[in-house]
């Protein structure tokens, strides 16, 4: 554990509507069938190949901006700055899947399919619950790279929740870098238990990061040796909580996290407390 006592509580939700586009903040989120967060990569696009188009395979998907209204009705896709001239157009969310399949064939002038599904697109089919980051280890990472703001790093690691200290408690103190780390156990097989507000998890592993952290999130122009960098930063400073034993390699960031199908329904809220 950490070596301070500290009151965690969760500072951000945010969720990505449409799986490696643009997240939308909100205040509150309900846990979805699966375990995910309700909405949360709710939409996904597929190339013919049967296979994702998504930040990993496609830079180019990072100069595409979506806006949702805040009901969540609809999304706007646009391209700034594109020379091609894509029209701004909104569509219904997230039934409209059959025009913005359109939209994103034109875009990629290939032909993509726009699928939804409830249940969401999660990359860790195992862990499928939202991944948690403390607000320090973000700006320990933006330490790493001279510009590179909080925002920035937040859309780079697209995680889900976002932890940080309670401010009303009696003795506040800071919630570490990497204090997630604590969140998983020793073993493959082991978990750890804990809850937010009123709903319960269960830590799963340190999650490994893919091609897209490098990568600016506007433009998707790569930072030179960002992975080397990263890697060796979080293997000079593995905290005293952290299971060493589950990096096989350090370029690992976030906890994944796995929901039990009792909790779907609840609702998670920014300034729940984090109990162990």
């Amino acid at each position: 554990m950490a070596s301070s006592p500290v009151s965690p509580r969760l500072a951000n939700i945010r969720l990505h509507r449409i799986k490696s586009l643009d997240p939308f903040p909100v205040k509150e989120a309900r846990i979805g069938p699966s375990g995910g967060l309700e909405f949360d990569r709710a939409w996904a696009l597929y190339s013919v190949d049967g296979q994702w188009v998504n930040g990993k395979r496609t830079a180019a998907i990072h100069l595409i901006r979506a806006a949702f209204a805040p009901d969540l009705s609809s999304v706007t896709l646009s391209v700034p700055g594109d020379n091609r001239k894509i029209p701004t157009k909104r569509f219904a969310f997230p039934g409209d899947t059959a025009s913005a399949s359109k939209w994103f064939s034109n875009f990629f002038e290939q032909p993509i399919t726009v699928r939804h599904s409830p249940e969401g697109f999660p990359d860790d089919t195992v862990a499928n619950g939202p991944t948690i980051i403390s607000t320090a280890s973000l700006h320990a990472i933006c330490g790493l790279f001279p510009g590179m703001t909080i925002e920035e790093a937040r859309l780079r690691f697209r995680t889900t929740l976002e932890i940080d200290v309670d401010g009303s408690a009696a003795v506040p103190a800071e919630v570490p870098a990497f204090w997630e780390d604590q969140l998983f156990g020793a073993e493959e097989r082991s978990a750890v238990r804990f809850r937010i507000g009123e709903v319960s998890f269960e830590g799963s592993n340190p999650c490994a990061r893919c091609p897209v952290p490098p990568r600016d999130p506007h433009t998707g122009v790569i930072i030179p040796g960002f992975q080397k960098i990263f890697s060796d930063y979080r293997r000079s400073h593995v905290p005293a909580w952290c299971p060493e034993s589950r990096f096989d390699h350090y370029y690992r960031l976030a906890t994944n996290t796995r929901v039990a199908a009792t909790e779907a329904g609840k609702i998670l809220r920014s300034g729940d407390l984090l109990l162990l």
